[in-house]
């Protein structure tokens, strides 16, 4: 009589566990549809503190925001330390205008992260950087309170002034010394032959040329800054050996201003000091720097397993961002799915059998570094973690997944809440063992591949059509909230929430036989 009654109430027990996780994940689609605040999160975490550039203020701002948030969802986070930069950079707004004779304009530009700013509106004349020490010393008495225009076209680093640097420019200086030395005995040997140099003979050897050959020296003589063509849209990236070097001090940040300006506008002002005519150009780039060091974290943030708490399935992305636009795609997208999913299961009741963490991962842009730290910290809890989920790729819908045939019955079974929940049906796919990660790169997600954590990802589409186009935004002026869509971020909240939540709440942890090649 006393084994019937305990089996009853073992049952009993399990039919309301499976009662309530099904309960929790039908509350979970309906606030997935009807009360989803994803867009509100992303336009809090870009409209307010905008771009998150590491060991700037928006993103430290940013950071204590993500940890309210969580709290008041009933989430305990807390911040991981991950490392540090010797110095901060806030980055401020930025004008500028072309002032000719015939012609003023606009001017449509950025500057790299890290880099100076002007002290106040700035304006001066224009010379063109020169090509050898000749030129130089021909240009020399103009080059004071002067923009230099320097050849190339940036992609979005800032010419770089440090010992490596300065030492490719001398290289390149020496050879050029002995190039110049060769084509003027050649041209004095032909004119002792009563010959005129032609300037398109092959023996007359071109010197070779590099943006910002005479960088040093032009400073030197008093240059206000650099100012180079750059094709659109204008992508504004940061001074990275500065930011790398530890031993960075105050006395040693950059003074000059370091432009990067649309390339139509670029050739109309070269033309015209090309031609001699009179030409100003003013600048106001508020630039600032912070004291350093500078430490910076990584939110973590976690819903505790029942029945398993030390197996984990991870939802993240990364928190920081350029700093050109507000960083609204990368990775705002990623962010705010994630605080989505978090409302979503949180406001569920969903009890899980695993602990489902949260991680806001900081500096990416700077080399994945936050991920690094979190898998040298956890080193010994990697063995734990069934799924990492981390969206960098933009602001696209979730329409399927892809996982080793082990997964597959499952996954099925998971994803059934929101297979036809949406004008398209979410598919689950079986896919062969993936190729080993050997090296990190990309995102975040690549270095816990690295460490062999599965890091099986939803496939994400821009299914209706919208036109997203994910180099139009990367880092660049453009990555602003109107480049992305708020169906597309609500559905991917609500499917990652649906299906973390299936993982997590599994008798057994999916088997990690066949997610890798071996």
């Amino acid at each position: 009589m006393k084994l019937r009654n305990l089996l009853t109430g073992a049952l009993l027990v399990l039919s309301m566990t499976v009662f309530a996780q099904s309960s929790a994940v039908k509350k979970m689609v309906d606030m997935g549809v009807n009360d989803n605040p994803t867009w509100e999160y992303l336009s809090t975490l870009t409209g307010r503190f905008g771009g998150r550039l590491l060991g700037s203020a928006a993103f430290e701002d940013a950071q204590k925001w993500l940890i309210a948030e969580f709290n008041k969802l009933g989430i305990e986070a807390h911040l991981e330390e991950a490392g540090e930069v010797p110095i901060g950079f806030n980055r401020g707004p930025w004008f500028g205008r072309m002032l000719a004779s015939d012609q003023t304009m606009s001017l449509h530009f950025v500057t790299p992260s890290c880099t100076s700013g002007t002290l106040g509106l700035v304006r001066g004349h224009v010379v063109i950087e020169p090509q050898s020490e000749q030129e130089f010393q021909r240009i020399k008495g103009r080059v004071k309170g002067a923009w230099v225009l320097v050849g190339g076209t940036n992609a979005g680093w800032p010419i770089y002034l440090n010992e490596k640097e300065d030492s490719i420019r001398d290289e390149i200086k020496a050879q050029n010394a002995e190039i110049a030395k060769e084509n003027r005995a050649y041209m004095e040997k032909l004119r002792a032959e009563g010959k005129r140099p032609d300037p398109k003979d092959p023996n007359i050897k071109e010197l070779k040329s590099r943006p910002g050959l005479f960088a040093r020296e032009l400073l030197e003589a008093g240059a206000l800054g650099f100012i180079q063509s750059a094709e659109l849209p204008l992508r504004a990236l940061y001074d990275r050996p500065m930011m790398n070097d530890m031993s960075m001090t105050f006395d040693k940040l950059p003074t000059h201003a370091d432009i990067k300006l649309e390339s139509a506008q670029y050739k109309v002002i070269y033309d015209k000091v090309k031609s001699k005519q009179n030409v100003e150009l003013e600048f106001d780039i508020r630039n600032h720097f912070r004291l350093g060091p500078i430490k910076y974290y990584n939110v973590v943030a976690s819903i505790l397993g029942s029945k398993h708490p030390e197996q984990k399935v991870i939802i993240s992305g990364h928190l920081d961002s350029y700093d050109a636009a507000t960083g609204a795609v990368d990775c705002g997208t990623g962010i705010g799915a994630m605080m989505g999913a978090a409302y979503l299961i949180a406001k569920s009741g969903l009890k899980p059998k695993r602990t489902i963490e949260f991680i806001a991962f900081a500096g990416e842009e700077f080399g994945l570094l936050g991920a690094y730290a979190y898998c040298k910290t956890h080193q010994k809890e990697l063995g734990n973690i069934v799924n990492l989920f981390n969206r960098d790729g933009g602001p696209t819908a979730c329409t399927s997944i892809s996982v080793p045939e082990a997964w597959y019955d499952d996954m099925v079974k998971i994803c059934e809440p929101i297979k036809n929940l949406w004008d398209f049906e979410f598919q689950v796919n079986k896919q062969g063992p993936r190729r080993k990660v050997t090296r990190a790169g990309g995102t975040d997600a690549t270095v816990f591949a690295m460490n062999g954590v599965p890091c099986v990802e939803m496939r994400n589409e821009d299914y209706k059509g919208y036109g997203f186009e994910y180099q139009e935004i990367w880092h660049t002026e453009n990555d602003y909230l109107n480049k992305s869509f708020q169906d597309y971020m609500e559905q991917a909240a609500a499917a990652t929430a649906v299906v973390v939540s299936g993982i997590a709440s599994l008798d057994k942890a999916l088997p990690r036989e066949g997610v890798y090649e071996k």
